[in-house]
Parts: structure tokens; C-alpha cells; sequence
């Protein structure tokens, strides 16, 4: 008797431990889905409590804009993966090689063994007409050559961050192809993305391609919400800016370069078509449609980090930049519990 209430404890106790590694599998690996913290706000959470928000939402990936130090230390222990990001403002500074070894030493090598860094965004929408523009390649190479000599390039990939502004033709998605103008910039950062095995960070936004084209673009079409493929075969928006993307690397030789959507999201307030149904609607269908993948490349998940977790009242520009948060400032979510798992 003995034996056999031991042997079922034993068994109970196995499929424990199995769920809570399934769990834990499905909360670090399965997850394609995560969130950019944008903290240009005077009344957000702590840096802890915001990471605290991220891990009792489950949501396992973040994308930060530049080395937040506080940040850093509280994401320590914390399993998220990271996109720290190289400013703008710092581009021209690191294509010295010794201020890049100085700027992994000081952001990447003291937190590494206790944060789960994925990718460094060497530069964020970085057009090629910008003082920038020079910069980036050189940059990118330097922060490499530092990942490397620190012994990281196996777990941190160092890529840079577009948007779908330097596509020269987006429509049909499979005649997509970079613009005259961006490809002496642009080709050169893909051939490095390829010989280094790192994906291209891409920024893409349905909202904006509806608000430009509202003539020719439904908003059934930007929120995942149209019900038959149109007349070149996509039912959404977001799958055609990414697609055409895709084939715009085919036509400069990088057909399997991956592409990571670093950026998309949906304003609340402050524009055409800016409300908390249209938001609420694009990110929960977004979350749901990113298991999946495109009809170029249909074999997903598609890694994919919303924008942003809060609204950000300090943000510059159109009042619309002040409203793609997923979460109020007290925390509380804006559009009911979403599922990131």
C-alpha cells in the first residue's frame, strides 16, 4: 500500500514538474509576440514596477530604445529578451572602435549573464538623405567586432532598425523593391545582416499606409478584419507591407534574410481613425495573426514587438505619438486583458 501511494505521488508530482517546464517553455521559447517600453512620459511606473507589468502580463520580449541603466538592473533575473537600441544621436560617436568596445563594455558585458540580450538596434529609422546615414554601417561593424571580442556574438545579433519609407514600390507586394534613393544606403547594411546570420529590423505601421491612402485602403484591411483575400491575394495590410519587404530583399540577393517587426502599432486618440476600438481591435488581432505568418512567408510565428507599452506624454510630434500605449499610467490596461501567449 505504501508503495503504490508512493508511486502515484511520484507520478503526480512528474506531471507537475511537466506542466511548470511546458509553462516556462511556452513563457521564454513559443512566444512571438512582445512589447517596445517607450519612456518618454512624467508619469510612468518605476522601472521595476514596469517590468513587474511585463512579466504578470507574460509577456517575454522588449524592445528598449537606449541603455537604461535603471532598466537594465531591473530586468536582471527577469527572463525577457532584449532589443537594446544604439540612439541616433550616438551613431557618429561609435563609428570609432573604441567607443563601441567602451559602449559594450559599459551597456552589454556587466549585464549579460543576468539579461537575456537578442539583438542590438544600431540606429532606428535612419533614412538616407540623414547626417546619419554614414554612420550606421560603421557603427554596426564596431558594436560587432565588440559583441565578438566579448565572446556574445553566439547569443546578441547586432542589426539596425527601417522603416517601409525606403521601399521605392510596396504595391503589389510581390513588386516590392527599395527606392533608388536608399539602396546604395541600404544594400551594403543587408549584405553584412546576411554574412552575419542577424535579421533586419523593420518598423511597420498599417495605420499610417491607411491614413495616407484612405481612398483605396479599407479599414478592414489595416485591422486584420477583412474577410476574403483582395485582388493579389492578401486580407491584410500588415501581411502586404511585410511581404513587400521580403521581396524587396529578394531583388538585392538576401531571399532568406529574416525580418523582425520591431515596431507596429495603433493610436487611441489624436488622428483619423484613432480610437481605442480600432486600437484595441489592431493589437489583439495583430498578437493572434503574428502565430502565424505571410503569404510569401507563410511558415511562422512572425517576431513581432508592439508599439508601445504606454502612452508617452513628454513624446515630440503629431498628437497621435502620444497614444499607442498598451497600458495606462496607473498600469491598468486600456483595452481589457490582453493574451500574449
Amino acid at each position: 500500500m505504501d508503495i503504490e501511494i508512493s508511486r502515484r505521488s511520484m507520478a503526480i508530482i512528474l506531471l507537475l514538474v511537466g506542466a511548470l517546464f511546458s509553462t516556462l517553455v511556452d513563457f521564454t521559447g513559443a512566444q512571438s509576440v512582445g512589447v517596445c517600453y517607450g519612456g518618454n512620459g512624467n508619469n510612468l511606473p518605476s522601472k521595476q514596477d514596469v517590468i513587474n507589468l511585463y512579466k504578470s502580463n507574460r509577456i517575454s520580449k522588449m524592445r528598449l530604445y537606449y541603455p537604461d541603466e535603471g532598466a537594465l538592473q531591473a530586468l536582471k533575473g527577469s527572463n525577457i529578451e532584449v532589443i537594446i537600441g544604439v540612439p541616433n544621436d550616438q551613431l557618429q560617436s561609435l563609428t570609432n572602435a573604441n567607443a563601441a568596445n567602451n559602449w559594450v563594455n559599459k551597456y552589454i558585458k556587466p549585464y549579460s549573464s543576468a539579461v537575456k540580450f537578442k539583438y542590438i538596434a544600431v540606429g532606428n529609422e535612419v533614412h538616407p538623405g540623414d547626417g546619419a546615414a554614414g554612420s550606421v554601417l560603421p557603427a554596426i561593424q564596431n558594436i560587432q567586432r565588440a559583441i565578438s571580442s566579448a565572446k556574445l556574438q553566439n547569443q546578441i545579433k547586432v542589426s539596425t532598425a527601417i522603416d517601409t519609407t525606403l521601399l521605392g514600390k510596396s504595391y503589389p507586394p510581390k513588386d516590392g523593391v527599395f527606392s533608388n534613393n536608399a539602396l546604395s544606403y541600404i544594400r551594403p547594411i543587408i549584405n553584412f545582416l546576411s554574412s552575419n546570420g542577424a535579421p533586419l529590423l523593420a518598423n511597420i505601421y498599417p495605420y499610417f499606409a491607411y491614413v495616407n491612402n484612405q481612398q483605396s485602403i479599407g479599414l478592414d484591411y489595416a485591422l486584420f478584419t477583412k474577410q476574403s483575400p483582395n485582388e493579389v491575394g492578401y486580407k491584410s495590410l500588415f501581411d502586404a507591407l511585410l511581404d513587400s519587404l521580403y521581396a524587396a530583399l529578394e531583388k538585392v540577393n538576401a531571399p532568406n534574410l529574416k525580418i523582425v517587426v520591431s515596431e507596429s502599432g495603433w493610436p487611441s486618440q489624436g488622428g483619423v481613425g484613432a480610437s481605442d476600438q480600432n486600437a484595441g481591435t489592431y493589437y489583439k488581432n495583430l498578437i493572434n495573426h503574428a502565430k502565424g505568418g505571410t503569404p510569401k512567408r507563410p511558415n511562422g510565428p512572425i517576431e513581432t514587438y508592439l508599439f508601445a507599452m504606454f502612452d508617452e506624454n513628454q513624446k515630440q510630434g503629431a498628437e497621435i505619438e502620444r497614444h499607442f500605449g498598451l497600458f495606462r499610467p496607473d498600469k491598468s490596461p486600456k483595452y481589457g486583458q490582453l493574451n500574449f501567449t
